[in-house]
Order: C-alpha cells, then sequence, then structure tokens
C-alpha cells in the first residue's frame, strides 16, 4: 500500500445558475510514496487546489477516498500542513510566536525549553536568524513566506502540502526560496504535494508531475516522471538532456492538449474516459 492514495476523487460544485451541479474534477487516482515530492500542474479552474484541499481535510470530496499511511481522512490533522500563497500569518505575532504556535499544538508534552530551541532550530534553517521579534507588517513577501515554510515543517507532518507557495514572490527571491525549500526537503524527506503553475518550478522539485485537463470534469491525464537525478540546482539542471524534453512536453500539454479527454503520447490519441493517466519518461 502507498503511503498517501488518492482514490477515484471526484468533486462536484452547486452550478452557478443555481440548478444542478458542476463536476470540478473527475476519478482522480494517484498512490504517492513515503517522501515523495509530487506536483499538480493545469489551467486555472481544473481543481488542483480544490484536490489539496480536499487532501488537507478543508474541503470535502464528493466520491472517492482519500488514505493517508493506511487511514482515511476524515478531516484536517496536524498529519498534513498546508503553505497556502497568501502567507496565512497571524498579524499580531512575531516570527517565533507563529511558528511556535504550531509547535506547541503538534508536541503539547514538550517543555517551553525544548519548544523554543525546535522553533530556533526551524528559523535559523530559513535564514531568518535575527528576524524572530519582527510581525508580518515588518516582513518581505519572501520573508514572510519563509516564516510560513518553517511553520509547515517544524511540525514534521507526514505530508507538507503547498499551494503555489511561491506565487506572490517576485522572480528572484522566488529562486532563493526553491533553492531552499529543496534544502530542507533533502534533509527532511516529507512527502510533498505541491500546486504550481510554474512549470520550471515543478521540473526543479518534483518526482513526478501531474497533468490535469481544462474542467469542468477535469482528470488527471498524464504524469510525468522527472528523470533528472538529483542533487538538482536552477544553474545546473538546464543543462542536463532531459530537461528541455520534459519541460517542452508539459508546454505543449498545456498548450494543445489540456482540453478534456486528450494526451500528449506523440500520437495525438484519445484517453478513454475512466482510464489510468498516462505515465510519460524521457
Amino acid at each position: 500500500m502507498a503511503f498517501l492514495e488518492i482514490d477515484h476523487v471526484t468533486k462536484y460544485f452547486p452550478s452557478p445558475s443555481g440548478s444542478g451541479q458542476v463536476c470540478i474534477f473527475k476519478d482522480a487516482t494517484i498512490k504517492i510514496e513515503k517522501g515523495e515530492f509530487v506536483t499538480t500542474i493545469g489551467h486555472s479552474g481544473c481543481g488542483k487546489s480544490t484536490l489539496l484541499n480536499i487532501i488537507a481535510g478543508l474541503e470535502t470530496m464528493t466520491e472517492g477516498g482519500i488514505i493517508l499511511n493506511g487511514r482515511e481522512v476524515t478531516g484536517p490533522g496536524l498529519d498534513r500542513m498546508v503553505v497556502f500563497q497568501n502567507f496565512s500569518l497571524m498579524p499580531w505575532m512575531t516570527v517565533f510566536e507563529n511558528i511556535r504556535l504550531a509547535v506547541r499544538a503538534a508536541y503539547p508534552d514538550w517543555d517551553r525549553e525544548k519548544i523554543a530551541a525546535h522553533v530556533h532550530k526551524y528559523i535559523a534553517l530559513v535564514g531568518l536568524k535575527g528576524a524572530e521579534d519582527k510581525r508580518p507588517t515588518a516582513l518581505s513577501g519572501g520573508m514572510k513566506q519563509r516564516v510560513g515554510l518553517a511553520r509547515a515543517f517544524s511540525i514534521e507532518p507526514k505530508v507538507l502540502l503547498l499551494d503555489e507557495p511561491f506565487a506572490q514572490i517576485d522572480a528572484l527571491t522566488r529562486g532563493v526560496i526553491q533553492e531552499e525549500l529543496v534544502q530542507m526537503w533533502n534533509a527532511t524527506r516529507n512527502t510533498v504535494f505541491m500546486v504550481t503553475h510554474d512549470v520550471d518550478e515543478a521540473i526543479l522539485l518534483s518526482d513526478r508531475i501531474m497533468l490535469m485537463t481544462n474542467g469542468p470534469s477535469a482528470r488527471i491525464a498524464e504524469i510525468v516522471d522527472v528523470t533528472i537525478p538529483r542533487p538538482r540546482s536552477r544553474d545546473t539542471i538546464i543543462e542536463h538532456p532531459h530537461y528541455y524534453k520534459i519541460r517542452n512536453h508539459i508546454i505543449h500539454f498545456l498548450v494543445r492538449h489540456a482540453s478534456h479527454g486528450e494526451t500528449d503520447a506523440g500520437s495525438g490519441a484519445k484517453q478513454a474516459e475512466g482510464s489510468a493517466p498516462l505515465v510519460v519518461k524521457f
């Protein structure tokens, strides 16, 4: 049994017209192993973030199930931690206090000194040493997201859920934090499920990339194996012979084959309704 199983998950929302329902995505199915980094890419409206919220227990599914470490997910829990794109920090709390809040919830039996040492460890990991007493209003966007990452990693969740975590950060800062995320993930080997629109980011970070068709009734059409060895960095990954093959394949899918029922298998073949996603390797 896989560590995290997304098993034929389907989500309907009420129709905007008030009559009937609209299928956002259908039969989403994938098995994710412990320590794997899986990313989802697709056009807006295909249900990427909704699927992430279902895994987090923040949203209910219409059909299917989520199994984590052999147990069904029925609601939110500290075994899954979400990093949102809007930072989601407590504005009246300092950097230290924002992270401590999560650590105290995860480890209620720890004494004050142990909690403080643990918080300082993760503050240092994200390069915020010296900013412990600053509140969010005194932080840049990149610093705020570092706090979010430190808070998420600090409770050592079974699954880390990243919902476009770098979308509101400028390109130069984004690259630096991506590298820091790689280093933290290498150290902890958390299982990660990430949503992004950034193809280069997905290739840098992921073991596998899920490509979703357009909604409504979106599906996981392809799963691309990122065959570029780790460790990876932004300045060396582009030299690998598979990099542009993977990148061009994903962009081609998004531009020309993201409509319902199509895949980019090289022949323009249609994917049968309800069939497993096409696995793509280079």
